[in-house]
């Protein structure tokens, strides 16, 4: 038994040109390993820190793993500059680089098929944020006394909350039914914890798309900001985790 594991990035073709020189997670250099005729780029990193029971330990300590999480996402948008890669779960961890061939045997239809579906295509993300008082133009506020003034007052506030709810969410499935036109596929995500994204306003729409084309996504963005006077943010391209199925999640060996 070594003192380091192999922690895995992700796969590409064949014949692929990564970068080199990539430094990963703990400052591990990334390597290609070869077998079935796919590539897994993957990296050393300390057994006393990712072994099973440390590791435990440390994905409860959130700033360790926003670090690590980060190297490791580092690595992937590098390769994709450069080639298509199908990306692994970050703790995606082996023995040695045998323990890694053999899981490139294993799951190469599934690796393969992910390669072919995602060549020439990159993952984008899209949010929608609304301010729910600025969709209603704001409850109005009642200025009497007494308490039929303020039985109105309530029921003008749950009113104006309910339309509120039902134009977001029907501008969520505008912008998403608009883009989902140019995506080959696309999936509609959970929206993030505002305290930990710091985002402004309701997210209203948490949405990621396989796109052929950028510049028609982006210009497809620009006209739905115009048309709704909306908070649509853009991002990506991304490692495409949203458009990888389970089968070629590798499992830690």
């Amino acid at each position: 038994m070594t003192d380091e594991l192999l922690w895995a990035y992700g796969v590409v073709a064949a014949g692929a040109a990564p970068p080199a020189d990539l430094v990963g997670v703990a400052g591990g250099k990334v390597a290609p390993v070869a077998a079935a005729n796919l590539i897994a780029l993957a990296g050393p990193v300390p057994r006393a820190d990712f072994a099973a029971d440390p590791l435990r330990d440390h994905l409860n300590e959130l700033p360790w793993l926003e670090r690590v999480a980060r190297e490791h996402e580092a690595v992937l948008e590098k390769v994709l500059e450069r080639a298509t890669v199908v990306p692994l779960r970050i703790c995606t961890l082996f023995e040695d680089a045998a323990g890694l061939c053999r899981m490139l045997a294993r799951e190469h239809d599934a690796l393969a098929g992910a390669l072919r579906r995602l060549e020439g295509r990159q993952e984008w993300g899209v949010k929608v944020l609304v301010d729910p008082a600025r969709l209603t133009g704001g409850a109005e506020e009642v200025h009497a006394e007494g308490g039929a003034a303020y039985l109105a007052r309530r029921r003008n506030e749950r009113a104006a909350r309910e339309e509120a709810r039902a134009m977001a969410a029907a501008l969520a499935d505008q912008v998403d039914g608009a883009l989902r036109e140019l995506a080959v596929d696309a999936v509609r995500l959970r929206a993030q914890n505002r305290e930990l994204s710091g985002h402004a306003g309701d997210m209203v729409l948490n949405a990621a798309y396989l796109i052929g084309d950028p510049a028609e996504l982006r210009a497809r963005v620009e006209e739905l900001r115009a048309r709704h006077r909306a908070d649509i943010e853009l991002t990506g391209p991304w490692p495409p985790y949203n458009f990888v199925t389970s089968a070629t999640e590798a499992q830690p060996a």
